[in-house]
């Protein structure tokens, strides 16, 4: 048809896709990177305990705080606008996080880089949104993108230690900044700007209720995954909540709100944002499991380990790809539940590795796991981004990032707990008599501190604690594997039957099909045009 063609990306959207996503990549390989250089900064700088803990959390805390401001912000002054101050305060930020003198300087950096990178994914998937018309090329596009992302965690304990090996734990920080330049130096000519000329003004008053709601809850649900039920990250959650609420009903009230509540109102945008929270809740927090088991039940170096790892981001970038290209022909639906049916069967060989033989279960099963969360990555994200007008698009890209912080923040929390309570439930019993108390304590508490305390005892000590730790892990992996398999199997079960409505991407009744809402009323198919009745008219894009 004409109009396909008309609408079909050229040479300059493919090459502005290589400029956004080069910096995924990058953010993605420094992520990991700064997991090996804490030790290395942590003596450098003589960071406490606490210092660390914050100079890992404080980026994760702003990031998911600002998201939703951004995304919406983005939407009014523009996204490339938004993106090229991202990208320079990003840069900036990086510099000054990579030549700080002491744990607080880091850990405001950190909070500068947090606030910046909640400028960076809204603004990318809102711009790959609005280049990208063509559904069969937006769905590509995503998928390129988040293979980038899946290269990063590939390649970043690699990169880790080859750069922590021959220079100063810094150099960690500047590894993005040449992307980062790359893109302030093509972005302008290779990226159209997108920008909504109706947004009206940005309410700050609802600005500040996302922070108080965001915030406190993101900090009770890290609190509440380390270190269980206690007063004071149940009154951050319940104090995130009551802001959660102000914020919610301030929304259903303004002209212009800075988180669009009708975009809940259509079926395919909610039962993929809800996919995807369901999706990181349950695959995301047994990633940090197969990490653990690998590294303290294994006994692998960290870049061992990384490498052991790479079979199952080999296969997300495989289903990264393959999604688009078999949803032109299989409607969503089927792949996303398809592919979830695929992790339960990753989860489940989890359940099947002990202690001495695990390790081909273990790799297997994640390389399964990340095999099958491709559809749901990549299509579901698609229809989150796509399912809002083109001047929503970034926010709909916000909520979609939220969704994906939230889940998993609260999966660790969550999942991880059971698997500690497992844990020391066998272990109260477990350590072996004449074991010292201070190292006995330790070791119930999980099996990092057993780690930590049998390399202070002799060697037959230290066996003789390390082997009912390490089986006291490996079922409680096993516990929350089983959960997340059921319950995964529900979500598959559950997106089968509320996307079944939405055909192949680019066809003919992709365009003309109508849909249900929940509310019951008829609305148009969720497509790049609109979310139906509800969508206000498109705006003209805002090039420069």
């Amino acid at each position: 048809m004409a109009t396909d063609i008309a609408t079909r990306a050229g040479r300059r959207e493919w090459i502005g896709l290589a400029v956004l996503a080069l910096p995924v990549l990058l953010i993605s390989i420094d992520v990991f990177v700064l997991l090996l250089a804490l030790p290395h900064l942590s003596a450098d700088l003589g960071a406490s305990s606490t210092e660390q803990l914050w100079i890992m959390d404080i980026y994760g805390f702003m990031l998911s705080g600002f998201l939703v401001t951004m995304g919406t912000l983005g939407d009014r002054i523009g996204r490339r606008r938004l993106l090229l101050t991202g990208a320079a305060a990003f840069s900036v930020a990086s510099v000054v996080a990579a030549y700080s003198t002491s744990p607080e300087m880091l850990i405001a950096s950190r909070a500068l880089l947090g606030i910046a990178g909640a400028t960076l994914a809204p603004s990318t998937l809102a711009l790959i949104t609005n280049m990208f018309t063509d559904p069969r090329q937006r769905s590509a596009a995503i998928g390129v993108w988040f293979m980038c992302f899946m290269g990063g965690a590939a390649i970043g304990p690699l990169v880790g230690g080859t750069m922590l090996e021959h220079f100063w734990w810094g150099s960690a920080f500047l590894l993005g900044v040449p992307a980062m330049v790359l893109l302030l130096v093509l972005g302008p000519i290779v990226l159209p700007e997108y920008r909504d000329t109706k947004a009206g003004r940005l309410d700050l008053a609802s600005v500040a209720l996302s922070l108080a709601a965001v915030l406190p809850l993101v900090y009770a649900v890290k609190e509440l995954a380390k270190d269980g039920w206690a007063p004071v990250p149940l009154a951050a959650l319940a104090a995130g909540g009551a802001f959660g609420t102000v914020f919610v009903r301030r929304q259903q009230r303004l002209e212009h709100p800075l988180m669009d509540l009708r975009l809940f109102r259509n079926r395919a945008f909610c039962t993929a944002l809800g996919g995807m929270f369901a999706g990181t809740f349950l695959m995301g927090a047994l990633m940090l499991f197969i990490t653990q088991y690998l590294q303290m039940v294994q006994g692998l170096t960290p870049l061992k380990a990384g490498l052991w790892m790479l079979p199952a981001v080999v296969a997300s970038g495989f289903s990264f790809g393959l999604a688009p290209m078999a949803a032109r022909y299989v409607r969503p639906a089927r792949l996303i539940g398809g592919g979830l049916c695929v992790s339960v069967v990753g989860l489940l060989l989890l359940v099947m590795a002990d202690v001495s033989g695990g390790l081909p279960y273990v790799v297997t099963g994640f390389a399964l796991i990340n095999l099958g969360a491709g559809p749901l990555v990549t299509l579901g994200t698609d229809l989150v981004v796509s399912s809002a007008p083109p001047e929503k698009a970034g926010s709909a890209a916000a909520m979609n990032e939220t969704s994906g912080e939230f889940g998993y923040a609260l999966g660790i929390a969550t999942l991880g707990s059971i698997g500690t309570i497992v844990y020391r439930g066998q272990m109260e019993d477990g350590v072996p008599a004449g074991t010292p108390g201070p190292a006995a304590d330790a070791a119930r508490e999980g099996i990092t501190g057993a780690a930590t305390a049998a390399a202070d005892l002799p060697a037959r000590t230290a066996e003789a604690l390390l082997t009912p730790a390490r089986e006291a892990y490996v079922s409680g992996m096993h516990v929350a594997a089983i959960i997340a398999a059921v319950l995964l199997a529900g979500v598959a079960v559950l997106a089968v039957r509320l996307l079944n409505h939405v055909p192949p991407t680019g066809t003919a009744a992709q365009e003309d099909q109508k849909v249900t809402d929940t509310d019951g009323s008829d609305a148009v198919a969720p497509d790049a045009a609109g979310t139906g009745d509800d969508a206000a008219p498109a705006p003209e894009p805002v090039r420069g």
